[in-house]
């Protein structure tokens, strides 16, 4: 009995008590019926439970005969009739007497019609809403199972990674990526493709010494893609780079270590929404590329960590004086990173 009754909660009580007084008023206006209102209310409810529950023993049944809607219909009418003999006992009308005189079964018939006609509008709602549930959670369970496929296919990416590709941005990713396939797949696809975004411009600096700056734009347009689905509203940021500057020779990672490094040191600390523009321009024979953020702003750490130690000593392996990084206070708040090197459009 518990498990015929699946799915009768209280709520559903509720609801069905509700829609059985609304359908006795339309039936007392409609028809004009001369039974007072409480009397109509006490039939409306005994056989609108009874097809609830009928309805719900139904849905609940497998029966190999009989598809599941047909059997919901058929609980209507069966419940309607047992529903309106009950009435008649709970009115403590004799059920013989009733049936023995045409009033009676006049009477008995109108209320088994009436439930059986609004109990299967009803049901046939239930039906289609019942349906279009079942197609939703299922393109759901296809959509997160294509989300967890290509997760594994961006893990088994990652063990191709190097060391030089930072690994606690990565593994953090896949841990949101796990997260959002349970919860919001559409995300959970969103960032996937990002991240593989991200590893197609990575990992061909694992077996090239020289890069472009459109791929480095790239490269972190894809990083940002995935702080923003993990940010939210929290991270704005936009582009400002010529075009005819993408093709200009650019040393691989370090734009990225410029970005990180705003996210690092800018964002997260702060409680506001940071913007994030990445620019790039050349002057006087210089390639400046610019990572600016509103973020917390100058710290007496800010320019000391690894990253950017290690940046600032190949920018001076490869370029000598004229490879610098500055570190400044952006207006009105944050920090201004700057890369420069020779401008290599004009060296040839």
């Amino acid at each position: 009995m518990t498990q015929l009754l699946a799915g009768v909660t209280w709520r559903r009580i509720g609801i069905t008590f509700v829609i059985n007084t609304v359908v006795v008023a339309i039936v007392k206006w409609a028809f004009q019926a001369d039974n007072t209102f409480p009397d109509l209310l006490i039939s409306g409810q005994v056989v609108g439970f009874s097809i609830m529950f009928a309805v719900s023993a139904a849905g609940n049944l497998t029966l190999r005969w009989l598809p599941k809607p047909a059997a919901q219909l058929l609980a209507v009418v069966l419940a309607s009739l047992g529903g309106t003999v009950l009435v008649i006992l709970v009115k403590g009308r004799d059920l013989f007497a009733t049936f023995a005189e045409w009033e009676g079964i006049s009477r008995f018939s109108t209320t088994a019609t009436l439930g059986v006609i609004f109990g299967g509008l009803f049901t046939v709602f239930l039906i289609f809403r019942e349906r279009d549930s079942r197609e939703k959670a299922k393109a759901l369970k296809l959509e997160a199972e294509r989300s967890t496929l290509a997760r594994r296919v961006a893990e088994a990416q990652l063990a191709l990674m190097q060391a030089q590709i930072e690994p606690h941005f990565l593994f953090n990713t896949l841990a949101n990526v796990r997260y959002l396939v349970e919860n919001e797949p559409k995300d959970a696809l969103r960032m996937l493709d990002h991240l593989i975004d991200y590893l197609k411009a990575a990992l061909p600096q694992m077996r090239e010494t020289g890069s472009t700056l459109g791929k480095e734009i790239e490269f972190v347009r894809a990083y940002l893609n995935i702080q923003q689905i993990r940010m939210g509203e929290r991270l704005r940021f936009g582009f400002s780079v010529p075009d005819e500057l993408r093709s200009r020779s650019f040393p691989p990672a370090m734009a990225i270590t410029l970005v990180e490094n705003a996210i690092r040191h800018g964002l997260e600390p702060s409680c506001d929404c940071v913007d994030v523009t990445v620019s790039a321009a050349t002057d006087n024979g210089q390639l400046r590329f610019t990572v600016a953020d509103t973020g917390a702003g100058m710290k007496a750490e800010t320019g000391r960590g690894i990253g950017l130690i290690n940046l600032r000593t190949r920018l001076g392996e490869m370029f000598g004086d004229r490879g610098k990084l500055l570190i400044e206070d952006n207006t009105p708040s944050g920090v201004r990173a700057t890369i420069e090197i020779p401008d290599p459009g004009e060296a040839h």
